[in-house]
């Protein structure tokens, strides 16, 4: 070690600010919107991002504020479903993107289901899938007609 380390230093550096999804979802997709013809156009690729960040922020704002992180992650979550939903309704959605929430889905279930601690989040994904099986095709297997990601 070097004469010039100093221990003590190390113990006054400020603590790692707990993650919040939502904040985080909320900040990008401001960052990212673009005025299109008839109102915001909505970037997918960044939502396809967002969405795939999840199951990283699940286990983040979890274990960083235990006492709120799960709401703070579902509202991420509900954010960025509530999107995936309303490109449906505009006829604009890419199933490359309900290929995103579908994975995103699928690894936060299985995070869930392999900590205790985040049984309730279970919960939460259920949720979700819910909605997002609203908008497949009847089979809950396709999306206009494109088979759709499913483990």
């Amino acid at each position: 070690m070097s004469a010039d380390f100093d221990a003590h230093a190390l113990l006054e550096i400020d603590p790692i600010p707990p993650t919040d999804f939502g904040a985080f979802v909320t900040e990008v997709l401001a960052q990212h919107q673009q005025s299109g013809d008839g109102g915001q156009k909505i970037d997918q690729k960044v939502l396809r991002q967002c969405i795939d960040l999840a199951p990283s922020f699940l286990l983040t704002d979890t274990a960083m504020t235990p006492a709120s992180g799960a709401d703070t992650w579902f509202t991420g979550l509900g954010r960025l479903v509530d999107l995936v939903v309303i490109l449906h309704k505009r006829g604009e959605l890419e199933l490359e993107t309900v290929n995103s929430a579908s994975r995103a889905c699928s690894e936060c279930w299985t995070i869930a289901g392999t900590w205790r601690q985040l049984e309730e989040c279970r919960v939460s994904v259920r949720n979700i899938g819910s909605r997002l099986k609203t908008i497949l095709d009847p089979n809950e297997r396709t999306y206009q007609g494109q088979r759709v990601y499913a483990p």
